[in-house]
């Protein structure tokens, strides 16, 4: 039988394939050591184990309103408003499956066939995808290396068109984990406003920071950009709660109406359990999540200067998230392989390193590593890597 088009344009995820290859070899009994992970190696905060044992045993286990809580909306609008100042009512916040699943219910309501998302390159893998299976287009623009890997107004601006709908913004960013200032993002929305397209912010990382740099949400920015943003965000990474799978989208009151039409048809609620863990997340102390930022922080500074210290590898240093996204292209080119992919798979089966090739991120010099293993497996890693390329010079 055939499937439908929509499936069959999908491009299948690099992370995803390197982590079976390195499973494979796991299994075979290798010392692998994978840095290819999207999510914390801390286990969730107690006080928010305790809040879903306790939902679970008072009989908190039924459903909820598709689109979350009135207690779990509330959380989220009072982090809104102590964290960035902004003010939301619940009708203007849905809870979903995972921020995720928020990005693809946007994308279904936001786009007809042949509408454009703008798509800053490198970007998260589900991005395009997930824009592809809404029929639209994602139009790429090149945030290039040597500005950081963030794009310029002027690139916005020329990359807009009249079936542009939608321009995503993600800071700090996955897979590069730079962030965009104030002055940055005031820059990008004022081509936002003047052109009346969508700037969907997807701040997953905003609590993962690493400079004295405030993280900032373009919906603070002014009264229009706040109308004309939609943001997207949950308690995966901040809390260590990846597989809970509670995100959210926050912004105008009929485009969250029509996520939650849809999740009403498709999903239906998050996990009523995982709702109340996530409501805890957010009403309870923080502490937790500041004792994992100094870790990573702390595991950046290390990996960074042991990855650059490596020859033919460059980097720029990431302020946010948990990943370096290093440009091996000269290490490559000295080491005597055609590309990067080449590259990585020969490094995974001799050193049994396992990185992310950047092809899947739209960067083919770039590799992914997260540091989101400890300090003594970062080492390692750097140690096999070093090897690895002085042995093929």
């Amino acid at each position: 039988m055939e499937l439908a088009n929509r499936v069959q344009t999908l491009t299948p995820s690099a992370t995803l394939a390197i982590t079976a290859k390195a499973k494979e070899l796991k299994q075979a009994g290798h010392d692998v050591i994978g840095l290819g992970a999207g999510e914390p190696d801390f286990n969730t905060p107690e006080h928010i184990l305790d809040a879903s044992e306790k939902a679970m045993r008072e009989g908190f286990t039924k459903y909820t309103p598709a689109g979350g809580t009135i207690e779990l909306k509330r959380a989220i609008c009072q982090k809104l408003k102590s964290d960035q100042g902004l003010t939301y009512d619940n009708d203007q916040v849905i809870v979903t499956t995972g921020a995720k699943h928020a990005l693809y219910t946007l994308f279904q309501v936001l786009l007809n066939k042949g509408d454009e998302v703008i798509v800053p390159s490198p970007y998260w893998v589900s991005y395009p995808e997930q824009i592809k299976l809404a029929e639209g287009k994602p139009v790429y623009i090149e945030a290039k290396e040597e500005n950081e890997f963030k794009i310029t107004p002027e690139q916005l601006e020329t990359a807009i068109t009249d079936k542009t709908k939608a321009v995503i913004i993600n800071s700090p960013s996955n897979p590069t984990g730079v962030m965009y200032n104030q002055t940055e993002l005031q820059a990008l929305g004022d081509v936002c406003v003047k052109h009346n397209i969508l700037a969907v912010s997807d701040e997953i990382y905003e609590k993962l920071i690493y400079t004295s740099t405030k993280h900032v949400s373009i919906a603070e920015l002014s009264d229009e950009l706040k109308e004309q943003t939609v943001i997207i965000n949950g308690v995966s990474k901040s809390h260590s709660m990846t597989g809970w799978r509670i995100g959210y989208a926050v912004g105008n009151k009929e485009i969250i109406q029509a996520m939650s039409g849809m999740a009403s048809h498709s999903t239906s609620n998050p996990t009523s359990i995982a709702q109340v863990a996530a409501e805890a997340a957010y009403t309870h102390s923080q502490e937790a999540v500041e004792t994992m930022r100094i870790a990573f922080q702390e595991r950046l500074e290390k990996l960074y200067r042991w990855i650059t210290d490596i020859p033919g590898i460059e980097c720029v240093k990431p302020k946010g998230a948990f990943y370096l996204f290093p440009n091996v292209s000269q290490a490559v080119k000295m080491n005597g392989f055609e590309s990067v992919d080449e590259w990585v798979k020969a490094l995974l089966e001799e050193e049994k390193v396992a990185l992310v090739p950047g092809t899947g991120f739209g960067a083919p010099e770039n590799v992914r590593l997260s540091y989101a293993i400890s300090l003594e497996q970062l080492e390692e890693a750097s140690k096999r890597i070093r090897r690895f390329v002085e042995a093929h010079q």
